[in-house]
């Protein structure tokens, strides 16, 4: 057992400093970047010592890898847990157009660091081969929904699961991403919770008018 002021805590306390530590990168990342984040920022938000963070994560470019590769497996089993596929066609559409807007708009940490790693050129990404793999399943699940109702006549037989993936993630990643320069500049002033519901509805619209013949 480690003494009350031991830096190597117990297995439970380790498991619990290591969430800390990993949540703190999130935050922190989001908020400054890979560059502007420092491991000492880190370690202070998560209670503890650099020594710590480097203890359980090697160096930062290590930790943001994690996180990113945190970022999109969550979006991913977001979308996996919806179980569309028990759903007609068109609703199981609608279902994901509004779960991944809503997702997008409760999470804007995960959206800021997916801004940053569009920033550095997807640096991190490409050395990933895990996020290859796990972000296969978003076109997994619309080419699912797109064959059910291309057999049904009701998606038009041309659209292309990852168009309109493209199109989904577009909408839904413009309301976080530019949610304060777009809202200073055009909606000042604007109901946020009725804004929020007015672009949900027409992320469903468009991707429906795309969609259906």
């Amino acid at each position: 057992m480690a003494n009350s002021g031991s830096e190597h805590p117990n297995h439970s306390e380790e498991s619990s400093l290591k969430e800390k530590i990993f949540q703190s990168a999130i935050a922190l990342f989001a908020e400054f970047g890979l560059n502007g984040a420092r491991m000492e920022q880190i370690a202070e938000k998560a209670g503890t010592t650099k020594r710590m963070v480097v203890y359980h994560f090697k160096n930062k470019e290590n930790l943001y890898l994690l996180v990113l590769e945190y970022v999109y497996t969550q979006i991913r089993a977001s979308e996996k847990a919806l179980s569309l596929a028990d759903m007609p066609p068109v609703e199981a559409l609608v279902h994901l157009v509004e779960a991944t807007f809503d997702y997008h708009a409760d999470h804007p940490d995960y959206i800021r660091i997916i801004c940053m790693e569009n920033m550095q050129r997807g640096r991190f990404m490409q050395q990933s081969n895990y996020l290859r793999q796990v972000n296969r399943s978003a076109l997994d699940l619309l080419e699912g929904i797109l064959r059910r109702g291309k057999e049904k006549q009701l998606f038009s037989q041309t659209v292309d699961a990852r168009d309109l993936h493209r199109l989904i993630s577009s909408f839904s990643f413009h309301y976080v991403a530019n949610s304060y320069t777009f809202t200073l500049l055009f909606e000042e002033g604007a109901d946020e919770q009725a804004q929020r519901q007015h672009y949900r509805k027409m992320a469903v619209q468009v991707a429906l008018r795309y969609t259906c013949p």
